[in-house]
């Protein structure tokens, strides 16, 4: 089964999977390739200028967060997961995976969550391709320029990436056993083996339980309590130091 153009059957599986496809009709939109690179300038608030900037501001305000990092981790994790979502959801339903070259892939720091994502053109490649589309393609660089910018730790954003893909998985798997497509399932769990046997991966969760082994620091934020995952079993106090 080939790509549709509209990659339509996504929508079956949520609305982290869904894909928009072809011009964003309210305008241009910034691709996740500029996402990706430093401006020379930073224009702040120009969401445009410097999406990635425009985004971690507009998540820190919309959660309340007392820290830059918790709001870049929280951002990134959710666009980690919309990654994972259309590729192995496209992957798992149609056996092949739409080219989600950073420069074809439009995005909307400005919208609500999941992130509102186009792709300007619709290109088939082979299911293998799920780790150098996504990986290699998005969260690598994505890693590299949130590390750079807010200094947080690779192993974070990693970890960050794993739980999403696990995430994905598991929706995908409960899609399949309720609408009779096994093989869906079986073939999103056998990529994200692969996945998960990558360096930048392998070390993310627990194989045998599947929980992290980094925090994403979600427990920091007002009111904000563990992830199904975490690796804390409580959330760690403080340190407090005498006046």
């Amino acid at each position: 089964m080939d790509l549709d153009p509209e990659l339509a059957a996504l929508g079956a599986l949520g609305g982290f999977f869904v894909l928009r496809t072809g011009v964003p009709p309210r305008g241009p939109l910034p691709t996740l390739a500029q996402a990706y690179t430093t401006p020379q300038v930073r224009a702040h608030g120009d969401a445009y200028a410097d999406p990635m900037t425009f985004r971690v501001r507009k998540v820190a305000r919309s959660i309340h967060a007392p820290e830059a990092r918790i709001a870049v981790s929280v951002a990134q994790q959710g666009l980690a997961a919309r990654l994972w979502s259309i590729a192995l959801g496209a992957a798992a339903l149609y056996g092949r995976v739409p080219d989600l070259d950073p420069e074809l892939l439009c995005w909307d720091p400005d919208g609500s969550a999941p992130d509102d994502l186009w792709l300007t053109r619709v290109r088939a490649l082979p299911a293998t391709a799920v780790d150098e589309v996504v990986r290699a393609g998005h969260l690598a660089p994505l890693a590299t320029v949130l590390h750079s910018r807010y200094h947080v730790s690779a192993r974070l954003l990693w970890g960050n990436a794993g739980s999403a893909l696990a995430g994905t998985v598991r929706q995908i798997d409960r899609w399949a056993r309720a609408n009779g497509r096994p093989e869906a399932g079986e073939r999103a769990r056998t990529l994200a083996a692969g996945l998960f046997a990558h360096p930048d991966l392998s070390g993310a969760l627990d194989a045998g339980t599947l929980r992290r082994r980094s925090c994403c620091l979600y427990y920091r934020l007002p009111g904000g309590g563990l992830c199904g995952d975490c690796c804390f079993d409580r959330p760690p106090r403080r340190a407090t130091h005498p006046s």
